[in-house]
């Protein structure tokens, strides 16, 4: 059974186009809430705000 880290693998969404199209780590311990961060989306054309989400 795989060790419980505080260090995850999270996927960054697109806000307006809603698709996946980076991924990142994250450190629990030292950010609890959201990311958001401003990424350039390529099925947008343009920079955007990501969110974080799940990977599947």
């Amino acid at each position: 059974m795989a060790k419980k880290t505080s260090v995850e693998i999270i996927a960054m969404q697109c806000t307006e186009c809603k698709q996946k199209n980076y991924t990142t780590k994250k450190n629990r311990k030292n950010t609890q809430g959201k990311l958001e961060l401003s990424k350039y989306c390529p099925f947008e054309r343009k920079h955007t705000i990501h969110k974080e989400t799940k990977v599947k």
